[in-house]
């Protein structure tokens, strides 16, 4: 017994002795993942609004999950998966700042499930095939993963026979058993029920702020609606509205021309391809002036906008050239103007045969990081900028009818999604059901149906949206996976 005994103290002491060799600040975790970031943020995903979404919200959770390993003395943790798009790399490039192509990128899912910054970050570097070398230039005593798969960071490893006899827990069964028990809902919602319940009480009072803010503004101007870009928490929101507020009483006369418009409050200032009003949330009340300054020009050039869509369309046997926020990036109202202009002028010089109204019914989207056109499961044609106009005429002939048929079942899809939605939101009692704009109409359709399987008297009262992981907003909205265990 005495012999067990010194063998424990001794791990015990030579444990902590590594780990405080090996301790990793949190300074030195963002340096170290910063080929991380740079492969990752969502700010290189302008074009690619689903798999922005998908980073950003899996950058929220990352960074949670770094901030409670430097909490002192939080010992509870949970398994967490994420998703990742992760720009490809160049084969032969030796700049960071040009190593990444503009060819594409590739989805890495891992799960972290490690106790010190140090096995955090070499994990995630790892599962993402980026280079750990440079961490060996930190102040650290690090050792190299071998292995992708994350294995325990200990010393010294025991027999098996050493854990029987003491009754201690072994490390590396417990973290087997962690990997092989998958979260469901019902498991997760036992979990985060409590928290969630007291983030969207406390929200209340913001919610009811807001909705009041926007009612009068939209009134106040004429407005025929008011959004955000980016799922901004209740106070962020609100705190614009005021800002607004403060800019109509201060000026009332440059507001003269919003009358029907749109504003949404997004990342830069300006008009948006769909013809709204851009807010830069960064920008001060000076660069919002500008733009309601300059109003009657941008409604100039969407008249030219939609005169250009016109003429492209006659060009190609009726079909209607259509903007999708939710599917494209946010051009500005001269962006896309600029690449219309520039498909027109191709399509023009090529006299494509296409006879008068032969597409009339059918949809396009024009994408600029495309190569080859595609036919979306909504039904549009995805047209790249600089697709050549003999391929283009010959695949638009080949999958009209398949078109037709998309679009056909996209209207049948979204009216039945609606109606899950409404009777989903009775069923639980829901205080509101959503979904992200990267969770498509047949996954949403396939989720309802699923949860109305269920009893689920967690949701009651609730705001809770569909996405792609499962997390608790700071305003206690309740987010699960459509596709949910």
């Amino acid at each position: 017994t005495f012999y067990y005994f010194v063998r424990l103290c001794l791990d015990k002491i030579l444990l902590q002795c590594v780990l405080q060799s090996r301790a990793l600040s949190g300074a030195d975790a963002i340096n170290a993942l910063r080929p991380f970031y740079f492969a990752v943020h969502p700010d290189f995903f302008g074009q690619h609004p689903k798999e922005r979404e998908v980073n950003e919200n899996s950058l929220k959770r990352l960074n949670g999950y770094l901030e409670n390993l430097q909490k002192p003395g939080f010992r509870s943790f949970k398994p967490t998966q994420l998703t990742f798009y992760v720009r490809e790399r160049e084969p032969n490039s030796s700049n960071v700042q040009e190593s990444f192509s503009a060819s594409g990128f590739r989805a890495v899912s891992f799960t972290l499930h490690t106790r010190d910054l140090l096995s955090t970050v070499l994990d995630i570097l790892n599962s993402c095939s980026l280079s750990t070398e440079h961490v060996q230039s930190l102040n650290v005593n690090s050792q190299p993963h071998k292995e992708t798969k994350s294995t325990v960071n200990r010393p010294i490893k025991w027999d098996k026979t050493y854990y029987s006899f003491t009754g201690f827990k072994d490390p590396e069964e417990e973290l087997e058993q962690a990997q092989r028990v998958e979260t469901t809902l019902l498991s997760w919602l036992d979990d985060n029920e409590a928290s969630a319940v007291k983030k969207l009480k406390k929200s209340l009072p913001l919610r009811k702020e807001l909705e009041r803010l926007k009612i009068e503004l939209s009134h106040e101007l004429q407005l025929s609606d008011i959004r955000w870009q980016r799922s901004w928490g209740i106070a962020h929101r609100c705190s614009q509205l005021h800002s607004l507020g403060r800019l109509v009483q201060q000026r009332p006369e440059i507001l003269e021309n919003v009358k029907g418009r749109t504003v949404v409050f997004t990342d830069r200032s300006g008009m948006s391809a769909a013809g709204h009003i851009m807010l830069g949330t960064m920008d001060v009340h000076h660069h919002w002036t500008k733009i309601f300054e300059r109003l009657p020009n941008y409604y100039k050039l969407q008249k030219r906008l939609l005169l250009l869509e016109d003429r492209i369309s006659q060009l190609l046997g009726g079909i209607q050239v259509i903007y999708i926020e939710e599917l494209q990036p946010l051009f500005t109202l001269e962006e896309y103007f600029e690449t219309l202009n520039s498909f027109y002028n191709k399509l023009r010089d090529s006299r494509l045969p296409f006879h008068p109204r032969s597409l009339r019914g059918l949809q396009m989207i024009l994408e600029s990081d495309r190569y080859a056109p595609s036919l979306h499961e909504l039904g549009h044609f995805m047209i790249p900028t600089i697709c050549d106009p003999a391929a283009l005429q010959w695949f638009i002939f080949a999958k009209a009818q398949e078109a037709r048929e998309n679009l056909k079942r996209k209207e049948e899809m979204m009216l039945t999604e609606k109606e899950l939605i409404n009777i989903s939101t009775a069923r639980f009692s829901l205080d509101r059901l959503y979904k992200e704009p990267s969770v498509s109409s047949a996954q949403m359709i396939d989720c309802c149906k699923r949860l109305l399987e269920e009893s689920l008297p967690y949701l009651q009262g609730m705001h809770l949206c569909i996405s792609h992981f499962y997390s608790v907003l700071q305003d206690g909205d309740l987010c699960i996976p459509w596709n949910w265990k």
